[in-house]
């Protein structure tokens, strides 16, 4: 068959050749590549199972006392009996004999889950094959790389992770990335170095002892490698420590987000983070600012010279592992010849200790230990001021309190304390206490002659030190000259009578400046019983007097003025008194009685302007009135009793209530200051038996008929004096035989913790019940009061016989 290709047309590697799709020379080099690939990919899972078949056969040749031969074939024989891989076996043989953190994990994920993971496996990838898997690939790894390829292969892939960076910790906090798998090359580069401080997701994850999990990195807002191409992915980060000390932290990338994972696979992957710590162990970063040379780490000989060098007390601690490789505790493997035993102990009983057995409290009120741990994990500086070191003697105590400055030097930590000197701390302190409180101290030899002043006492007397103390004998020369008698008697009981002894006096010092002093003095008597030294004090009590006078003055400022307000309530209460007596005869009008009572506020200061009125008027007619007036004190009984005769004087002209209360309006706006008031205006007709009514702003009277308490309507009507011109609606009221009307002002029911509605209905209830007499009536509507507002009350009571 002819080839239909036209000679010098090249030919698409698509083209069919005999009826059959011939490939393109560079399909035939990726298909070889990929072939390739897969036969190193299958030669090292098949190196690794080897390995973990030739552990399993050391193992049964330890455990049988056997050949490697006969373990060999006992092997087989026992994987033919289990019906299961070889592969399996082996790991089931490793997890038995290991009993450590990968067959913990596999044994807790199999009793939850009652098989194993076959989550996409391969055939032998159970989980205890993939972690073994990955743990035999680690362990024959000579970089982190390495590591990293193994751990995603064999342990992250099937739990859904697509990426995985292993972070190495710096001295200096830094970050390098050791090794990564599922990111580009172009990423690892830009993140192959983290300054210390910078925030990452990685960095989050030395905070914690189980790390950092997070949802989604989108959320947090944190920097990490791989975060433009997977923003919204899951994160674990998770510190890669072993005994004790953490050298790196293992980061885990997966593509979605992550929901909260169960135990096991936490487990599985603090693990995974273990592992990576046995290969930071010895790795040595490429530091972009130093030479760092591989495998050197400071010797501990170095840092006991150092601490040797250092004037403070000092430690060396290594730490101190149990059986499982755990750290515990930390010896103290070496102290300074400055170290200093907050129990005194000799630096022989310390050195060589363990550092929880010698400072048992370390672990408990200081957290002394946990720092000390904090340290050697992470590598970070510790310091702190005035921390309390607690030693045990015997079960007793002994503190001391000390700066601490902790800090890790390759496998050492280096402990410095520095002891407070107590003696100098109280000293510190006293001289602080005397400087604010003014106050200076003296000592004179009576024998010698000799007199130490401190320097504040200097400062006192407002001369310079080279010009020397003053005995106490010329302190009269200092002194203002009225108080040489205080003064002499305080020499005569001090250095006569020998007894302790004060005075005050006024120090007039060479800047013309005048302190007021107060001296205090004790004798010290020798051996002998006889005088020998004085020591004393002076205090500037110039601000406490000073003070006193001030005092003194408003306390006299306050006397007068309590004095002028108790004169001003009395004469308002006489003024108020004269007007409306508590207690008035009872008014006389024809078919009418009228009662009156009026209860002053129990406070004087307090006293109102609540106002009431019951007289017969020239025409036969009876005004009936109660008014309150706002405000307390003198100007509010001057301006009710204005209003309150005004409205006498007003109603003589025969006008009806709503005019009365236009015009008294008219005398509250303009004629006494603008103050406000409320009232309520009535004119009863006796031989008609009706009441003709009106309100400013009042409460309206409550008309009582036997069986029944009903308040009138609330008809409109301003207060008086709020606006220049106002109208007053009336109301006409026709009343019955034994109808009694209740007139009052608020102070007989206002409560602060009920509404106005509430106390109202409260004495509807009181009034309810009438006894025989007017009298009697209004007495127990006063007695049955719950008002709690401490005003006035005004109550007007009629009964139509």
């Amino acid at each position: 068959m002819s080839n239909p290709h036209r000679p010098g047309e090249p030919q698409d590697a698509g083209e069919e050749r005999d009826g059959k799709e011939q490939p393109s020379p560079v399909g035939r080099l990726a298909a070889t590549v990929e072939r390739l690939r897969r036969e190193v990919q299958a030669a090292q899972a098949e190196a690794d199972g080897r390995a973990l078949i030739e552990l399993a056969k050391g193992i049964l040749v330890e455990r049988l006392g056997c050949g490697p031969s006969q373990a060999a074939r006992q092997l087989a024989e026992l994987t033919e009996q289990a019906g299961v891989t070889p592969l399996e076996f082996a790991v089931e043989v490793i997890n038995q004999a290991a009993r450590d953190r990968l067959s913990e994990v596999t044994t807790a994920f199999l009793a939850i889950t009652g098989r194993e993971d076959a989550t996409e496996p391969p055939a032998d990838g159970s989980l205890a094959v993939r972690l073994r898997t990955a743990e035999s690939a680690a362990l024959a790894a000579n970089d982190a790389q390495a590591v990293a390829d193994s751990l995603l292969e064999h342990a992250l892939t099937p739990i859904g992770a697509e990426a995985v960076a292993i972070w190495a910790l710096g001295a200096d906090g830094s970050l390098t990335l050791a090794g990564s798998a599922g990111f580009s090359a172009a990423e690892a580069a830009r993140w192959r170095y983290v300054p210390p401080g910078v925030v990452t997701v990685a960095r989050h994850g030395l905070g914690e002892r189980t790390g950092q999990w997070i949802g989604s990195l989108s959320e947090t807002g944190l920097p990490s490698i791989g975060r433009h191409h997977h923003p919204d992915g899951g994160r674990a980060a998770v510190p890669a420590g072993t005994g004790g000390r953490i050298h790196g932290v293992l980061e885990i990338v997966w593509p979605t987000p992550l929901a909260a994972q169960p135990p096991q696979i936490v487990r599985q992957v603090e693990a995974l983070a273990e592992l990576c710590a046995h290969t930071l162990e010895t790795y040595a970063p490429n530091h972009p600012d130093e030479d760092w040379r591989p495998g050197i780490l400071p010797d501990v000989a170095e840092l006991m010279e150092l601490a040797d060098g250092l004037h403070d007390p000092a430690l060396v601690l290594v730490p101190h592992l149990d059986a499982t490789g755990d750290l515990v505790d930390f010896r103290i493997h070496h102290v300074n010849s400055r170290f200093l035993d907050p129990a005194g102990r000799p630096r022989g009983v310390v050195n060589g200790a363990l550092l929880l057995e010698t400072y048992p409290m370390a672990a408990g009120e200081s957290e002394l230990f946990e720092q000390v741990e904090r340290v050697y994990a992470t590598g970070e500086a510790f310091r702190a001021r005035r921390m309390r070191l607690t030693a045990l003697v015997e079960d007793v105590p002994l503190a001391a309190v000390a700066d601490i400055n902790i800090s890790r030097h390759g496998r050492s930590v280096l402990l410095i304390w520095r002891m407070e000197d107590e003696t100098a701390r109280l000293a510190s302190l006293l001289q602080h206490a005397q400087r604010l409180g003014r106050i200076g101290g003296f000592e004179e030899n009576l024998v010698t002659g000799e007199i130490t002043w401190n320097g504040q006492l200097y400062s006192l007397y407002g001369t310079p030190s080279v010009s020397g103390p003053v005995p106490l004998e010329d302190l009269p020369a200092h002194a203002h000259p009225d108080d040489a008698v205080g003064i002499g008697r305080f020499l005569r009981t001090l250095l006569h009578h020998r007894r302790p002894a004060s005075a005050a006096f006024r120090l007039q010092r060479p800047d013309g400046v005048t302190r007021h002093i107060r001296v205090v003095a004790e004798p010290v008597l020798d051996s002998d019983g006889r005088l020998s030294v004085v020591r004393g004090a002076y205090q500037d009590i110039s601000a406490h007097h000073w003070t006193e006078v001030a005092l003194a003055a408003t306390r006299d400022q306050l006397a007068h003025s309590e004095q002028q307000a108790s004169e001003r309530d009395r004469l308002t209460l006489q003024l108020q008194h004269a007007i409306m007596p508590p207690a008035q005869a009872p008014l006389e009008a024809p078919g009418l009685r009228v009662a009156v009572r009026y209860r002053p506020a129990e406070t004087q200061h307090l006293v109102g302007g609540d106002w009431y009125d019951a007289v017969v008027l020239p025409s036969g007619l009876v005004l009936l009135c109660v008014g309150d007036v706002a405000g307390h004190g003198i100007e509010a009984a001057t301006s009710m009793v204005v209003l309150r005769n005004a409205l006498r004087g007003l109603a003589v002209t025969g006008a009806g209530p709503g005019q009365l209360l236009s015009w008294l309006n008219m005398v509250a706006h303009h004629l006494t200051g603008s103050i406000t008031a409320t009232a309520v205006c009535g004119l009863y007709d006796p031989d008609r038996h009706t009441l003709r009514w009106a309100r400013a702003g009042h409460l309206p009277p409550v008309l009582v008929r036997p069986g029944e308490a009903t308040p009138l309507p609330l008809i409109k009507g301003l207060l008086l004096g709020a606006v220049p011109e106002a109208t007053y609606e009336e109301h006409e009221l026709q009343l019955a035989v034994d109808d009694t009307l209740l007139m009052y002002t608020d102070g007989l029911i206002e409560r602060r913790d009920r509404s106005l509605e509430e106390s109202l209905a409260q004495l509807l209830t009181a009034a309810r019940t009438v006894p025989p007499t007017l009298d009697q009536q209004l007495d127990r509507l006063l007695t049955h009061s719950r008002s709690d507002t401490d005003d006035d009350t005004c109550l007007v009571g009629i009964r139509v016989a």
